[in-house]
């Protein structure tokens, strides 16, 4: 049985968002309700500029919202984003051109209150690279690498500090069929492990995987 909704990792409730250009103003998001739990993962679809992108922004603190609530744990998402809750894979990427791989993925651990022994971050970078099939890229910076396999660097990134929510932005997008794969079981694995997973994604890979599938239209979330 699923657990009620005030014990979800991650809840939105009435969530809204418009956007002013020139023509008027646009509402992507309207009113929009999300809860999802420890050790689920969510896929969410829909057509591009239908606000998949814009309610991650959300989520992780990137962006604030004109209305409504984000609740980590119950606990309402304000000022700077909760990094030592959430971690996010966006389509930008946002890799340190000045680190290496390795140097990229170990820089959450480093940056953690409660820093792990140097050994233990050396195994868990490792272990992701190898993972996700990045490791002879170790001592190469972002800019040596092709954007796929950055895409992938992010992704360890991402889940090297077993984050309580990780959220990922068409983490398929720029990759090649074979190693599709490698980047949905790490995904699988993080929501296995207990994250609760929100993935915006047009791929039906990822929705194979999922526990749910929802689909953002109209600014509202609905099952796919």
């Amino acid at each position: 049985m699923p657990a009620a909704d005030g014990d979800a990792a991650l809840r939105v409730s009435g969530l809204r968002r418009r956007f002013h250009h020139p023509g008027g103003a646009v509402e992507v998001l309207r009113g929009l309700e999300l809860s999802v739990h420890a050790g689920e993962l969510v896929a969410v679809s829909g057509r591009s500029g239908s606000g998949k992108s814009s309610l991650l922004a959300l989520l992780c603190g990137f962006d604030h919202p004109d209305a409504g609530t984000v609740l980590f744990d119950g606990r309402p998402v304000a000022g700077e984003p909760p990094w030592h809750l959430c971690a996010v894979l966006p389509q930008a990427l946002g890799l340190a051109g000045e680190l290496t791989v390795a140097e990229n993925v170990a820089l959450p651990l480093r940056l953690r209150r409660d820093q792990l022994a140097p050994a233990e971050v050396d195994e868990r970078v490792a272990t992701l690279l190898t993972d996700l099939g990045v490791a002879g890229l170790a001592s190469r910076y972002p800019q040596e690498v092709s954007f796929g396999q950055q895409q992938r660097v992010a992704l360890a990134r991402a889940a090297a500090g077993r984050p309580r929510v990780l959220l990922a932005d068409e983490p398929t997008a720029h990759l090649d069929a074979g190693t599709v794969p490698a980047v949905l079981a790490l995904l699988r694995r993080c929501a296995d492990e207990g994250a609760a997973v929100v993935v915006a994604t047009h791929d039906p890979r990822v929705h194979a995987i999922a526990d749910r599938a929802l689909r953002l239209a109209d600014g509202v979330l609905t099952a796919a």
